[in-house]
């Protein structure tokens, strides 16, 4: 029977959102022993923390860490600051420029805390759910930037320096919504564990309307299967079938 001690152990950064949801049972599949590690940034959607603690008991995680890091200090987000999250955006406009909820840096620092952890836990490879095809413009969701952090863990770690480095797989990144969707329905992802939205109500009740909900709700639609978090917006089937 095989056990963590005799499995290759991966650290798998779990938002609590669909795509790393998926990252993570995909991996599971893929036989590694599974590190969870959620960052609680000081996010105004911290109802996905909640979200991850739930799959990670799905998911039969090793362990799972919740790190505490309030990157509202800084600012600079919808998501960390008091600035409004962007709504009811055509696809056309989130093709354009990079959004205020983007968070500075975020991904390189996500992953520096991965990969610390990685190698205190003596892990192979760390999973992330990033996407450069239904995303909203963010810089460190590209391929050159995984890349550059792949070669950033060689030469900057110790099991690197050993030739060992630490393998950065983001096996959603070229995938679409739907396509995501399906790869989760087929691994038996519990879709209504997951939450997307950006910004919620006080009860955790996704908007509908901001970027995520919109690409979430075009993704099932495509799918041709109804999500079972559905949006409390009454609107939101309207609002995108009039989108341009």
């Amino acid at each position: 029977m095989m056990t963590p001690e005799n499995r290759n152990r991966a650290v798998v950064l779990a938002s609590g959102g669909l795509d790393s949801a998926v990252t993570a049972a995909l991996a599971k599949t893929e036989g590694w022993a599974l590190y969870l590690l959620t960052i609680s940034y000081g996010q105004r959607h911290g109802i996905e923390i909640d979200r991850a603690r739930r799959l990670a008991k799905w998911l039969g995680a090793v362990e799972h860490r919740v790190h505490e890091l309030d990157l509202r200090m800084f600012g600079g987000s919808a998501l960390t600051d008091n600035l409004d999250v962007p709504r009811d955006r055509s696809q056309k406009e989130r093709t354009h420029g990079i959004p205020v909820t983007y968070v500075p840096a975020r991904n390189t620092i996500f992953l520096g805390l991965a990969l610390a952890y990685a190698e205190v836990v003596q892990a192979t490879r760390i999973y992330f759910g990033a996407n450069v095809v239904d995303y909203s413009g963010y810089p460190d969701c590209r391929p050159e930037f995984i890349q550059a952090f792949a070669e950033v863990a060689r030469l900057g770690t110790k099991m690197g320096v050993e030739g060992r480095p630490v393998d950065i797989c983001a096996p959603l990144l070229f995938k679409t919504k739907a396509e995501i969707i399906r790869l989760g329905l087929a691994l038996g992802v519990p879709f209504h564990l997951t939450h997307s939205c950006y910004d919620p109500d006080e009860n955790g009740n996704p908007c509908g309307r901001c970027d995520s909900c919109r690409i979430r709700q075009e993704g099932f639609r495509a799918v041709g299967i109804p999500d079972p978090v559905p949006a409390h917006q009454t609107d939101v089937e309207s609002s995108v079938r009039n989108s341009p």
